[in-house]
């Protein structure tokens, strides 16, 4: 029996309210071949505070394996009912969208929200007394602002198609709405980039920031991301320093970025926008304008303060324009938030009642103001704050910091990428000892060639076997940029954190295997590319049919060819040698 034939449709949508004063209603406005849309208003009597509303369905728990989030990582096993808190998505965190998928990575429910920019609560649990999963979206569980109407829409796919086919249409049903659109993605996003972060932190060396760009340069990087440390002398890897922006460690600025442009490379600097140190000047001038000084880092602004978005933007906007910058790293954006000691309301000098509205708000006259100074500036922001909000202001979206951790940045790539629309997704900076095997240290790389590889490792330092393999895969993602970042990707077995994805485009596919699996070909292509990026040496092919003969160039991980031979692809197994992280090459013979 075909378990993808079976009903699964979701029994009624109820509505949970606290004030059973408040008027709701859930109108079904659509509801075919699989997909289903609701329309979801509420009508407050007076303009006041919402409390908690609740929409819950239930599905039966039929052929799933697992539970889809936005950054969960590897936690992507089923939960019950009892257990763990809800997921929560606002403008700055997560996306408002959950995935239950089948053993086969078939979609069995994909469910997302229309409001990407309040705070959500949601999640599909089972139960274990009957077997089903319970699905629910919880709004104002945060009661930061009044409000008299609201609306919003629901969007169900029950599809029998990959689960990450049903996260991409996903995405672009965001992208129909107004208030979502994304924004332009200059051709400099796209470009494998330079950090400074994990190998100088915040010991920025101008001679050696020029060395290492002159190397990067040369072998394809065409930005640097100057990271924290730039603004301060202080090297503590704290914030207190934080608000004022002065280039104290850098002070010809201007200078300096015009050093690294005549060697063929963009800039950008980094900002953690919330932040006020205590020991800026902002902070004594915007004393009593913070959502909270009680934080681990530093006193946040309050951006509902229409003082405090106008002297960020100022910032923003004179470093562009004064230092000729060519993009910013827009950080901690996720410390915008409510606090136990936030004030509420629209009172006391502040526009704004919602602080994810005035985020929106803020990070709206940002990206504005920058592109009237340069169209082409690149805005780079990092999980968590990757959701469809956040693509109307930023152009570049990086996996969480996981230094060192290829695999962690293989699944954060897969997971941003699947509703990143045609977002730059990066890699988080790529990083590894100076002493690993050229085979190990090459697995950084491999892992995020299906993002814009970032680096972060002295290249004047690492021995030249390491260089090359470096210049090597960089060289192979440019001259392979237009399918990596525009062809239809397919991530499989989320649960075994993608040991395999694919992508496609003009007859040509690209496969990265990261474990000991067996790769299927069903089609007869004109280029198949497999990175064996692994330390295990047999790529296993399985072809469904019989295939041709093609041309069979094998390389190792530092570029230089180990095999060349013709090959006829059969139906059946086959087994080929290719070195630890090389590349295998298959060219159709007409």
């Amino acid at each position: 029996m075909n378990i993808n034939t079976i009903e699964k449709k979701a029994d009624e949508i109820k509505i949970q309210a606290v004030d059973n004063t408040i008027k709701t209603s859930l109108t079904k406005v659509y509801d075919k071949e699989g997909i289903v849309f609701y329309d979801f208003e509420i009508n407050n009597k007076e303009n006041g505070y919402i409390k908690p509303i609740t929409l819950q369905w239930k599905i039966p728990a039929i052929n799933v394996k697992g539970v889809w989030k936005p950054t969960t990582d590897f936690a992507k096993r089923i939960q019950a009912d009892w257990e763990l808190d809800h997921m929560e998505s606002r403008i700055s965190i997560d996306s408002p969208v959950i995935s239950l998928f089948g053993n086969d990575d078939v979609n069995v429910l994909t469910f997302a929200c229309a409001n990407a920019i309040d705070k959500l609560e949601m999640n599909a649990r089972i139960r274990e007394e009957d077997n089903y999963f319970y699905c629910h979206i919880t709004f104002f569980s945060e009661q930061e602002y009044k409000l008299k109407k609201f609306k919003t829409q629901l969007r169900l796919d029950y599809r029998n198609i990959l689960f990450s086919n049903a996260l991409m249409d996903v995405s672009q049903w965001w992208e129909t709405f107004e208030v979502l659109k994304p924004a332009y993605v200059p051709a400099i996003a796209k470009e494998p980039l330079y950090s400074t972060w994990y190998q100088f932190h915040q010991d920025l060396d101008i001679p050696t920031l020029l060395k290492e760009c002159k190397i990067a340069s040369s072998i394809g990087y065409k930005a640097i991301i100057i990271d924290d440390g730039w603004q301060t002398n202080d090297n503590n890897r704290g914030y207190d320093y934080t608000g004022d922006w002065q280039p104290d460690r850098i002070p010809e600025m201007a200078s300096f970025v015009s050093s690294i442009h005549n060697l063929d490379m963009k800039v950008a600097l980094w900002y953690s926008v919330p932040f006020c140190g205590k020991k800026s000047k902002a902070y004594k001038k915007f004393k009593g304008k913070f959502l909270t000084e009680d934080h681990r880092w530093a006193p946040v602004f309050d951006p509902r303060y229409p003082e405090i978005r106008a002297y960020l933007i100022n910032i923003y906007a004179n470093a562009v324009k004064d230092w000729k910058l060519d993009g910013l790293k827009l950080d901690f954006i996720d410390d915008f938030r409510l606090y136990k000691d936030t004030p509420l309301g629209k009172e006391n000098g502040r526009d704004y009642g919602s602080i994810n509205l005035a985020v929106d708000r803020l990070l709206t006259d940002v990206i504005t103001t920058l592109q009237n100074i340069n169209p082409e500036i690149f805005i780079e922001f990092r999980q968590k704050y990757i959701g469809p909000a956040m693509r109307k202001y930023g152009n570049m979206l990086r996996a969480f910091d996981c230094p060192g951790d290829a695999t962690m940045n293989r699944v954060r790539i897969a997971d941003i990428k699947m509703l990143c629309g045609n977002t730059a997704v990066h890699s988080d900076m790529i990083t590894w000892h100076v002493k690993e095997p050229v085979e190990v240290a090459a697995l950084q790389m491999v892992n995020t060639l299906f993002g814009v590889p970032q680096v972060s490792v002295m290249l004047h330092k690492i021995p030249q076997d390491q260089l090359n393999m470096v210049s090597f895969y960089t060289e192979y993602w440019k001259e392979n940029a237009s399918i990596l970042m525009e062809g239809d990707f397919i991530p499989s077995k989320p649960l075994a954190n993608y040991p395999i994805k694919q992508i496609v485009k003009n007859n040509h596919r690209i496969i990265g295997v990261y474990d000991e699996y067996v790769i299927t070909l069903n089609n007869k292509e004109s280029k198949i590319d497999v990175i064996n990026a692994q330390l295990n040496t047999a790529v296993i092919l399985r072809m469904s049919k019989d295939l041709g003969i093609y041309e069979l160039e094998v390389y190792n991980c530092k570029g230089s060819i180990v095999n060349k031979k013709d090959i006829i692809l059969t139906k059946g197994l086959i087994e080929i040698e290719t070195p630890a992280c090389g590349l295998l090459r298959l060219t159709l013979k007409k």
